[in-house]
Parts: C-alpha cells; sequence; structure tokens
C-alpha cells in the first residue's frame, strides 16, 4: 500500500505565508538577517525565497496593518524551521541574530543544534543544523564552538560572546 492510499500524498511543506504588520520592514528582516531573495514583491505583499531554490517562493509575506504580536494562549503556528547545510552557517546565523536582537534561545536535540529567533513581529522561527548520525534524545544547551571544535572546525574569533542588540528590526520601526 502507498504512502497515497495512507495519506494525502503529500511530498513536503512547500511554502508558508505569514501575517505582517509591516512588509518592507519584514522583507528587510528576511532578506538581511536570514538571506532570502525576493522573487516578487507588490503592495502589501511581498514573496521570499531561497536563493537558488526553484521554487517561486519559500516565504509570503502579507501586510496587516494592526496585526496585534502572536499571543501564545491562541492556537496558531508555533515557528518556521529552517535548515542550513553546515555547522559553520549555523555559526554565523547565532552571530547575525545576536546582533540584530533576534535570538531568543538554542538547543541540542541530538539529532539537529537549533537556534530560535524572533522576526520583528514576534513570530519564532527556528534555524537548525542536521547532526549527520545523531540520536535523539534529551535536549541539552547547546555550545556552537564547542559542536565545531568537536569536528575540527575552528571557531571564528569574531564570534567571541558577541551580544548585541540593535532597534533596525524591532516592531513599531519602518
Amino acid at each position: 500500500m502507498g504512502t497515497a492510499a495512507k495519506g494525502l500524498g503529500i511530498a513536503r511543506m512547500q511554502h508558508i505565508v505569514l501575517w505582517v504588520s509591516n512588509v518592507e520592514r519584514s522583507v528587510r528582516f528576511y532578506c538581511d538577517v536570514l538571506g532570502l531573495e525576493v522573487s516578487r514583491q507588490r503592495p502589501g505583499a511581498a514573496f521570499l525565497k531561497i536563493p537558488g531554490n526553484p521554487d517561486d517562493h519559500d516565504l509570503g509575506l502579507f501586510e496587516q496593518p494592526g496585526a496585534l504580536p502572536p499571543d501564545e494562549r491562541v492556537a496558531r503556528i508555533y515557528h518556521s524551521a529552517w535548515e542550513v547545510a553546515d555547522l559553520r552557517d549555523l555559526a554565523r546565523a547565532q552571530q547575525r541574530l545576536m546582533e540584530v536582537g533576534a535570538l531568543v534561545g538554542s538547543s541540542n536535540h541530538g539529532t539537529s543544534l537549533s537556534l530560535y529567533a524572533k522576526d520583528p513581529d514576534g513570530l519564532e522561527f527556528e534555524v537548525f543544523w542536521t547532526v549527520p548520525g545523531g540520536v535523539s534524545g534529551r535536549r541539552t544547551a547547546l555550545d556552537i564552538d564547542a559542536e565545531m571544535s568537536k569536528r575540527g572546525i575552528t571557531p571564528s574569533k569574531a564570534r567571541s560572546n558577541l551580544r548585541l542588540t540593535s532597534e533596525q528590526f524591532r516592531p513599531g520601526r519602518a
């Protein structure tokens, strides 16, 4: 019995669409911080993609002026997740997310190393690296520099506990 007989035959998740309070600010954030690129844009909406991805878009942004910040008491999407190809990319992501004040947490899941951040509207997203041969188990604190050293990668000196904040992408700023 094929998978289509058991379900809908879904092969993968193709994109996510978010309501945001300011499309321009969100486009800047997702392009400048995550490295996405604009595939199409019109007033009140933008479609972004991962560079090199053949899909039309990975992220849709629709402006909803006056949108309220996320409320954890209301059913909603908890977070989206973006995979990086290399542990060095995760280290760069950690540094960049700290620079803009977006990083809110991190975790070693055994099978993945994850960073958690919030966009300008307070919507949470995850940036993660899949650990080759990783084993699912107890979640532990993430130390990217130790993970890099364990794999023979020398952490960049520029990464040394960088903890900057920036108002550039905060809600209320255009």
